[in-house]
């Protein structure tokens, strides 16, 4: 489960422009000790000050949300405070109750309730404001997951864990899981995420926790990261013979199996149907589980029209 983090006694009340001032000077790296502990301080500071994040709301409605349209890449619920260029970006998370209007609205999902999910990227979050959200909490050993979908997982059950006001945890990179339930009334938190170059080259996983049949393992869902790379490359093998090369390279050396995987799927896709299979078995000699694994599933369902349609999930963060 996510770590819970004691902030230090006294933590000084700080503003928004001294936080991010030092965050931006020392970068940020939240697997290491001595960082964590700068960014826990500085985050327990500014949740401290309980009029910024009103005054911030207000000049950006003023605004009409501009520089929310201009640096935001992310979901409605997301507050960007600030992108920093050294390896990190700070928010708020809006959190709205099950009975508010724009749940009702867009449903739970919009908001990734009842979705279990790990992350791809270490996180450090505190309440804000408000009750908080729920998690069912668990933990899984990254180092025993190879990332195919279906993928059995063993995930220990943590119990439940709720981001009330004040309370700060460290969700760690495909260890901690969770499954998010709407908080009894709005509710934000403040987050200082890990955004490192290495990041989306890293899967995240959507999980099903298996509980629709008793002693049924939970698996791997969905793998819902992708890059433009990927994307590109399925568009530009149809293009130009040049991209089929730079495809054929990804699919024989790039160092990130997803990338090789959808290198050889977009190679395929390109071929008539007669060389799909060829193109496919390349993957099955692959050092890579998930390389392998995709492969073979793609190479059973060949014929079936949804196969140039795969790869299209959005990213979850």
């Amino acid at each position: 489960m996510p770590l819970t983090i004691d902030p230090p006694p006294a933590t000084p009340e700080r503003d928004l422009a001294e936080v991010t001032a030092r965050l931006d000077e020392s970068g940020v790296d939240l697997s290491d000790d001595a960082s964590l502990a700068q960014c826990t301080a500085l985050l327990d500071g500014l949740a401290r000050n309980r009029s910024f994040l009103a005054d911030r709301v207000i000049a950006a409605l003023q605004q009409g949300c501009a520089d929310q349209v201009a640096i935001n890449r992310h979901s409605a619920q997301v507050f960007l405070l600030h992108r920093g260029a050294r390896g990190y970006y700070l928010r708020a998370n809006l959190w709205p109750a099950v009975t508010d209007a724009v749940t009702t609205a867009s449903g739970t999902q919009a908001f990734a309730y009842a979705l279990p999910h790990d992350h791809n990227f270490h996180f450090l979050t505190v309440g804000y404001f408000g009750p908080g959200y729920v998690s069912d909490d668990y933990e899984v050993d990254p180092e025993a997951i190879d990332g195919r979908l279906g993928e059995p997982l063993a995930l220990r059950p943590a119990g439940q864990s709720q981001l009330s006001e004040g309370k700060m945890m460290l969700y760690r990179a495909h260890r901690d899981v969770h499954s998010q339930h709407p908080p009894p009334s709005l509710s934000v938190s403040l987050n200082i995420m890990d955004e490192g170059e290495h990041i989306p080259w890293r899967d995240q996983y959507i999980v099903d926790l298996g509980a629709a049949a008793p002693h049924t393992p939970a698996t791997i869902a969905q793998r819902p990261t992708l890059t433009s790379t990927e994307l590109l490359l399925r568009a530009a093998v149809h293009l130009h013979e040049n991209a089929r090369d730079i495809a054929d390279h990804f699919a024989k050396a790039h160092p990130v199996p997803r990338v090789r995987a959808h290198a050889l799927a977009a190679l395929a896709a390109a071929e008539a149907a007669e060389g799909r299979a060829a193109m496919l078995e390349r993957g099955l000699c692959d050092a890579d589980a998930r390389v392998r694994d995709d492969c073979r599933r793609w190479l059973a369902t060949q014929c079936d029209t949804k196969f140039n349609d795969f790869g299209r999930e959005s990213n979850l963060r």
